[in-house]
């Protein structure tokens, strides 16, 4: 299909990847998978996200490309392609008497040289789709016939009022058969049928085995996609000189997988020659120190968290030798006044560089990361291609600030009382939640939520004075039990600049400014009491994966937030209306 829009190429990895339902302007599409994109693509280099995903999706030595960027004028279609969906349409007549509209649904094979071409019609809002990210035009004709084929006459959507909500729609054939539009949203009965296994995106041809029931899905809502999305940050690598040349030569040595094949590979006198300096045992212990992330098989959060807490002592004025990871320690009496009781360490990040892939995707639930921001190997998601070989990334480049939490403080706190009732209280609430998905999710810890709610609250202060807004600020949390080690990384970056301008980073100096400006704002909520009283573990709202954190308080935009919102208690923070026994610091004075 040609293209109608452009799209940032950080949106292709967040929000318009591959099977993702989007409206143009004349038309609706599906997003194409990776078979149908331009061959000429940059290559993204980054081991330790490489390996993950190798772990993740059983994809040997997978490459990382960039969505291709979009094309000029005079270079034709040479951008992502995409597939006209849904197939069934609504024709613009409306008819009928007073609050009643009556219009008809038609497929596009009827569309052509026939009365309806005088009439402009849209593309049906509503598609059957399933978890797993399957998706597909509603069956209207058995639906209206309740299961049966049809009697093969013409197919009405009729309007009841003007809420547009679901009750209100009929569904009408013109033998008199007809069902409202609400009943396909109701399971029990599966009133759409059985999943089909269609994936559009992935062209003709493409269905697999599925036996969940369809559920009925509207294109432009929330839950019509749930990328998965795994990032890492860029470390120094001081490796040794055989690494080294392996690291330059990574594209064409990363095939290799046994000494047979690298004196294939060598065989190319550029190889030869960067290589020839070392053994073929040494340059097949590079290759797999590369392969598998040095160091070793530790999580992606641990390894940054190491390099953030053994950044050196500075105040960044040095010239940066690292152009993707250049971070110092502001010294304490930089800024450390009266008011940072419970914060050991302020790192200023002057240079950082993300990398961000896609690895598939699900439809009306989202897969749940765990507080190392990793998937399980096990979690399902659609595939993003037949036979994938790659994946789509983008590298964000960036400043920041880290701020650490004294471990014996938080040790200290834990061991409260009051901390842990509240904590207990929290717990059920995660119980009933997972119970109502029939799945087994582990309870985050008191630590992640203290420091989950901690940084939405300073994302908050820092908006104000940083020169960017709350939206763009993001959070990377770091809550290692076993080490005993916890921080918080809030940051800024972008995909098509070489960095920023330096105004978070500066606002660390100012870190106890912010951390009085969140506590006193933390401390009473607008909704309160009732946002300070919520508990997760009453009856009427089990789901509930909050304490006290509301939109007044302490929920920020989606695209900063880590773990969708979840996961957040003003109490656990600074004390609250009925819960002042359970908070890390002490109220502002």
């Amino acid at each position: 299909m040609p293209a109608h829009g452009k799209l940032r190429q950080n949106q292709v990895i967040t929000t318009y990847g591959p099977g993702a339902l989007i409206d143009l302007p004349r038309d609706a599409a599906i997003v194409g998978g990776l078979d149908d994109w331009p061959r000429d693509r940059e290559e993204i280099v980054e081991p330790r996200l490489t390996r993950r995903l190798q772990e993740l999706t059983g994809v040997a030595s997978p490459r990382l490309y960039a969505p291709p960027r979009a094309p000029e004028p005079w270079e034709g279609d040479r951008g992502i392609s995409g597939w006209r969906f849904p197939e069934w349409f609504v024709v613009q007549e409306p008819s009928g008497q007073g609050e009643t509209r009556r219009r008809r649904l038609v497929h596009r094979r009827s569309l052509r040289g026939n009365r309806f071409d005088r009439n402009p019609v849209v593309p049906t809002r509503f598609v059957r789709a399933c978890p797993k990210g399957h998706v597909d035009d509603v069956d209207w004709i058995r639906f209206a016939h309740e299961g049966q084929p049809g009697c093969g006459r013409q197919l009405w959507l009729d309007e009841v009022g003007t809420t547009g909500d679901l009750g209100d729609l009929i569904v009408r054939c013109d033998c008199g058969k007809s069902r409202r539009l609400y009943e396909a949203a109701e399971l029990s009965e599966n009133p759409l049928g059985t999943c089909e296994g269609r994936r559009p995106w992935l062209g003709n041809n493409s269905n697999e085995y599925c036996s969940q029931p369809s559920r009925l899905l509207v294109r432009t809502a929330s839950n019509s996609y749930f990328p998965q999305v795994i990032s890492v940050l860029s470390l120094p690598d001081k490796a040794t000189p055989v690494v080294e040349a392996v690291q330059e030569l990574w594209s064409t040595l990363q095939i290799v997988d046994s000494l047979a094949s690298l004196e294939v590979i060598k065989r190319f006198p550029n190889i030869t020659e960067k290589l020839a300096p070392f053994s073929d045992s040494d340059v097949m212990n590079a290759i797999e120190e590369v392969k598998t992330g040095n160091p070793g098989d530790r999580r992606i959060k641990q390894v940054e968290l190491d390099a953030l807490l053994n950044a050196e002592e500075g105040f960044g004025e040095d010239v940066p030798i690292e152009p993707d990871f250049h971070a110092r320690r502001l010294p304490d009496d930089a800024w450390r006044r009266q008011r940072s009781q419970g914060i050991a360490s302020l790192i200023q990040l002057h240079r950082l560089r993300e990398v961000m892939a896609l690895v598939g995707f699900t439809r009306l639930e989202a897969a749940v990361r765990d507080i190392h921001g990793e998937y399980e190997t096990d979690v399902e998601r659609a595939q993003i291609a037949l036979e994938p070989s790659w994946f789509p990334a983008v590298e964000n480049r960036g400043e920041g600030i880290f701020v650490g939490l004294d471990n014996e403080a938080v040790n200290s706190w834990l061991e409260r009382p009051g901390v842990v009732a509240r904590l207990t209280e929290l717990m059920r609430g995660h119980a009933a939640w997972t119970a109502q998905r029939n799945k087994a999710y582990a309870f985050p810890g008191g630590p992640y939520i203290l420091l989950h709610t901690l940084s939405h609250l300073l994302i908050q202060s820092l908006a104000m004075r940083c020169g960017y807004p709350a939206s763009s600020i993001r959070e990377r949390i770091y809550s290692d039990d076993d080490d005993g080690q916890y921080g918080i990384l809030l940051y800024t970056g972008t995909s098509d600049a070489e960095g920023t301008l330096g105004g978070l980073v500066q606002q660390g100096r100012h870190i106890e400014e912010h951390l009085l400006n969140a506590l006193t704002k933390a401390g009473l909520c607008s909704n309160d009491p009732i946002c300070a009283q919520h508990s997760p573990s009453e009856d009427f709202d089990e789901g509930s994966l909050h304490g006290a954190a509301c939109h007044g308080c302490t929920l920020i935009a989606e695209t900063s937030c880590e773990m969708r919102n979840d996961y957040l208690d003003r109490a656990l923070v600074v004390p609250v209306l009925g819960v002042e026994d359970a908070a890390f610091f002490q109220a502002p004075a």
